[in-house]
């Protein structure tokens, strides 16, 4: 099998199935600039899509052990996520500035200046990092409160909630790493960095909780506890890497010397790009919290619900990210057309993969919730939010690689615009319309999801359509 039929003027190398699925694993120095993009995507979102499965699976794991403690400890555990979630949108936020200048420079031929934009990344998501922890370590308790937890579930879970916010700094650099990693057109090392991290979560996070072989039983705690050394190992593994084994440019002592023109320019495309994930993940927030009006049973099948939903469409993210790192590198190139193509056809596979799992969901949400929990109120909260929300899996997969574009193209406003109206002037209010003033329950949350989701995706798709993302320059 070959991919060079799906564009007559691709490179001439080795286009074979094998040879490219190998680059895909191993990395390439392609130029993703010209030639098949039908190779391009591929490349790209392989090792993507591995990416975003590891980086869901640290939910997926925590709370699968987790739940065996109990509705209290799924709840903290939940309600932690949902905080981190602010987490995620800083070092995604950060992260998009990040990949968006490193594309653009590798796409004009100037290692260089990727070199000087990755050091600044980093100099940036240090400072906050260490500024969020230090409210973390300080506040967990008030913030626990604050989102109606129940104090005997403070109590259990405080110190769970502690580590998880004050060791941000490997969540951040986990993001802030591989984003370089993606916007260089070498996503194979991220792919690895997170699967090393998940493997060390996996076999820590148990041992801390039920106190296995030699290592003291932490409860919730361990949870915690594992997923950080996890993550913090993955961190200096992408850490040597970059600064020893990085192809496409090389960070040497003058790239570390502060330009705060090029500090300025990152923050500039970042700083909506924060704001833009802070909305969405912040109604996050706001929708746990019309949970928890119901019952801690709801919130817990919320959570495991929400942690499957997550699981599924994170590796579409993969895909996404696959056509931001191209939309860049070819708006670098001066090949804007090029850049829209490689754009539809992630969003063509994406729609084509999202709704075949969507309707797996549906047919099955019973059977996959009862992996998770036996408890009878809890196991019908998640099989409901299964299914519900997968009836919109075919629009979440457009608008992820619509917005994810735009990110690419270093036009972060307006996805955050578009994250703005259709997350706190629609979602929240219809939320809390369905299920209390409708008396839907939890049920009215579900569906404020799927309608939301599936607003946003056409919405999206109306002002890619305009172009303006083409002319942003960064």
């Amino acid at each position: 099998m070959s991919f060079d039929s799906v564009n007559p003027s691709a490179e001439t190398v080795d286009n074979s199935f094998w040879s490219i699925l190998r680059e895909a694993v191993w990395g390439t120095q392609r130029d993703f600039t010209q030639g098949s993009l039908g190779v391009a995507l591929f490349i790209l979102s392989v090792p993507m899509i591995v990416e975003m499965f590891a980086e869901s699976l640290f939910a997926v794991v925590d709370i699968f052990f987790v739940a065996h403690l109990g509705a209290n400890a799924v709840a903290v555990v939940g309600i932690t996520e949902s905080m981190m979630y602010l987490i995620y949108s800083v070092a995604i936020g950060l992260s998009v500035g990040a990949t968006a200048m490193v594309a653009r420079r590798i796409g004009e031929k100037d290692p260089d200046g990727a070199a000087k934009a990755a050091t600044h990344a980093i100099y940036i998501g240090l400072v906050v990092s260490v500024v969020l922890g230090v409210i973390g370590l300080i506040f967990a308790g008030d913030f626990l409160r604050l989102m109606g937890a129940e104090e005997h579930v403070i109590t259990e879970g405080v110190n769970f909630t502690r580590i998880m916010l004050g060791g941000n700094v490997v969540v951040m650099f986990l993001f802030l790493l591989n984003a370089i990693f993606r916007g260089a057109g070498d996503a194979a090392i991220a792919m690895r960095v997170l699967w090393l991290a998940n493997i060390l979560n996996i076999v820590l996070s148990p041992c801390f909780i039920f106190g296995l072989l030699f290592f003291p039983k932490l409860g919730v705690e361990g949870a915690a506890v594992g997923t950080t050394i996890g993550r913090g190992l993955g961190v200096v593994f992408a850490a040597y890497y970059m600064f020893r084994g990085e192809k496409r440019f090389h960070i040497n002592a003058h790239h570390w010397k502060v330009d705060f023109g090029q500090i300025f320019r990152l923050v500039k495309v970042s700083a909506p790009a924060i704001l833009q994930f802070f909305i969405q993940t912040a109604s996050w927030i706001g929708l746990v919290r019309v949970i928890t009006g119901f019952s801690t049973q709801a919130v817990a099948g919320y959570q495991i619900g929400i942690r499957v939903v997550i699981f599924a469409l994170l590796p579409s993210i993969g895909l996404s990210n696959a056509a931001a790192t191209l939309v860049g590198q070819n708006l670098g190139a001066q090949k804007p057309d090029r850049s829209e193509k490689a754009v539809w056809t992630a969003a063509f596979y994406n729609a084509i993969v999202q709704t075949s799992i969507g309707v797996l969901f549906v047919v099955f949400s019973e059977q996959i919730a009862g992996i998770f929990t036996s408890e009878p109120e809890v196991l019908a909260y998640a099989a409901n939010a299964l299914r519900i929300i997968a009836y919109g899996f075919f629009f979440y997969a457009i608008g992820m690689v619509l917005e994810t574009a735009f990110n690419g193209a270093g036009d972060t406003w307006t996805p955050t615009y578009l994250n703005l109206f259709i997350f706190w002037m629609f979602e929240i209010p219809l939320a809390y319309t369905l299920a209390y003033h409708f008396n839907m329950g939890p049920q009215g949350v579900f569906w404020a999801i799927t309608l939301a989701f599936s607003a946003l995706a056409i919405a999206a798709a109306i002002l890619f359509r305009r172009g303006k993302w083409k002319l942003k320059v960064v």
